[in-house]
């Protein structure tokens, strides 16, 4: 998890946003993974077949809620223009993830979102 996030997931405890976050890191910590090679695919496959039907499934809970955060984000150094949450769960394979770029350069932007709201909330 990222540490920032774990700070700020310790002011304010939500069982239901801390779920989501949970699976989000899981993602990202796969999506990272996958880009830099350094997972197997049997086991990357595994792990998003686990991950990915849950926050594609649970995610339109908190899409209104991340959308202001995460447009006023960057991406690539410009202004975040689509959400990156959907970018990512757009995604239906792990292998569409490597050297998928833009992927890996809206993660940030998702992880901003969820770090600014948090602090919204402490």
């Amino acid at each position: 998890m990222n540490p920032f996030t774990k700070f700020l997931r310790h002011r304010q405890r939500d069982g239901n946003f801390d779920c989501f976050v949970s699976f989000w890191d899981r993602l990202e910590s796969l999506t990272i993974q996958i880009y830099k090679e350094q997972i197997d695919s049997t086991e990357a496959e595994m792990e998003f077949a686990q991950v990915w039907p849950w926050l594609l499934e649970n995610y339109n809970r908190w899409q209104d809620v991340l959308e202001p955060y995460w447009r006023r984000a960057p991406a690539a150094g410009t202004p975040t223009k689509s959400d990156p949450f959907l970018l990512l769960l757009a995604i239906e394979s792990p292998t569409e993830i490597v050297g998928d770029w833009r992927a890996m350069q809206y993660l940030p932007a998702a992880r901003e979102a969820i770090n600014q709201y948090l602090l919204q909330l402490a």
